[in-house]
């Protein structure tokens, strides 16, 4: 059973700031010089400012991205309740690792607000204060996004190293490592490299409470899905009976014949076409529902949309290159109008290719979608397909 998650995203910048001779790394927010005054100066008109440590106000002020987050440190998931209390009404879910703002505090209780979902958490369940931060690290989900209007993707994290790509303005990508001034990032096709991180603004993603009303309804989703797979599976299964059996009928008939024609040739190679065909759909399906992992290839324990599809063909001796871009420039091209089951389908963002699925026939495809879906079976349009390759003519 898969659970829907939302995701809470908090902005940050890395940067320095130095006092007294030390150098401590801002992993909140890079404020402009103007935002720092603005802090110092709110510093010293403080009545206490004597009484105050100034790295603490800092740290507080500048440093600390997640001071108002709390993380859900449980088993499964920890109830959110309508008000301070266990009698009270259950409003929404938070699982495990997913995070909450907190609003305030109720005894040993915090109001939070997580998603669509507003009410009460017992303190006891949630991470919070300084240990969120290194929490965050761990479960959080850090993205970054270009802001100049054209940025250069390195093979090495120096500007000596070679340019493997250019990514335009807006386009996102997850951060895997933080090296200095630089960033080695994974791109949504799964190819990877370096980018400097003076260039991009990131964010941390978390996961998201769900509503009991939001939970009902996945539940009914899932369970109508489950049945609608059914139906699609036994269509898939008799589609692939019906072109075995169609093409094994004109091998046979053409030996009884003894016709060495060029039809019956045809015919028992679209026949073996056809049976191929049927192999790769039925051997793709078998890993529905497992995991989304960026720049993973594991059918089983994650991969990415275009390692699905790669790994998939490895399975019956076709090779095909690792991203969904360079998949989409191999291959034959076909017309949307004349797929057939095994054939790739290519999606594209701001006019890049950035994703691929396997076609599987009666409209559907199958492929590894995101983290939050994992592989999974689409309408073949669920998003603008942009191009059709066949790699098994």
């Amino acid at each position: 059973m898969t659970r829907t998650s939302r995701k809470i995203a908090i902005g940050c910048m890395v940067g320095t700031l130095a006092f007294a001779g030390q150098i401590n790394k801002a992993k909140a927010a890079e404020l402009p010089v103007a935002g720092i005054d603005m802090v110092l100066s709110a510093f010293y008109e403080n009545e206490n400012s004597t009484n105050l440590n100034i790295r603490e106000f800092l740290k507080t002020d500048l440093l600390s991205e997640f001071k108002d987050l709390g993380i859900a440190q449980v088993s499964n998931y920890v109830n959110v309740r309508e008000e301070a209390s266990e009698d009270s009404k259950i409003v929404g879910k938070l699982y495990n690792n997913a995070a909450a703002t907190i609003l305030a505090e109720k005894g040993d209780w915090y109001q939070v607000k997580s998603g669509t979902v507003t009410g009460y958490i017992k303190a006891d369940y949630l991470t919070t204060g300084d240990k969120v931060e290194e929490l965050a690290d761990q479960v959080g989900t850090k993205i970054a996004t270009v802001n100049t209007t054209t940025l250069k993707v390195r093979e090495k994290a120096n500007l000596e190293s070679r340019v493997l790509t250019l990514v335009p303005e807006g386009e996102e990508m997850t951060v895997n490592k933080e090296k200095k001034e630089w960033l080695k990032v994974t791109f949504t096709d799964g190819s990877t490299g370096y980018v400097a991180a003076d260039y991009v603004d990131i964010r941390t993603e978390f996961d998201e409470a769900i509503s009991i009303e939001e939970e009902k309804a996945r539940l009914a989703a899932e369970e109508a899905a489950k049945k609608a797979k059914e139906r699609e599976r036994n269509q898939i299964h008799s589609y692939s009976t019906s072109s075995s059996s169609s093409g094994n009928s004109s091998s046979s008939s053409g030996s009884a014949s003894g016709s060495a024609s060029s039809s019956s040739s045809s015919s028992s190679s679209s026949g073996q076409s056809s049976s191929l065909r049927s192999k790769i759909v039925s051997y793709a399906l078998k890993f529905e529902g497992n995991p989304y992992v960026w720049g993973g290839t594991s059918l089983t324990y994650g991969t990415d949309c275009s390692g699905f599809t790669q790994s998939v063909y490895r399975q019956f001796g076709i090779r095909i290159p690792r991203n969904s871009r360079s998949q989409a420039s191999s291959g034959s091209r076909v017309s949307l109008s004349n797929i057939k089951s095994g054939d790739l389908i290519f999606y594209s963002k701001n006019g890049r290719i950035n994703h691929v699925a396997l076609y599987i026939g009666n409209g559907k495809v199958i492929g590894a979608s995101s983290r939050r879906e994992g592989i999974t079976i689409k309408n073949y349009n669920y998003r603008t397909p942009v191009k059709v390759v066949s790699y098994l003519n």
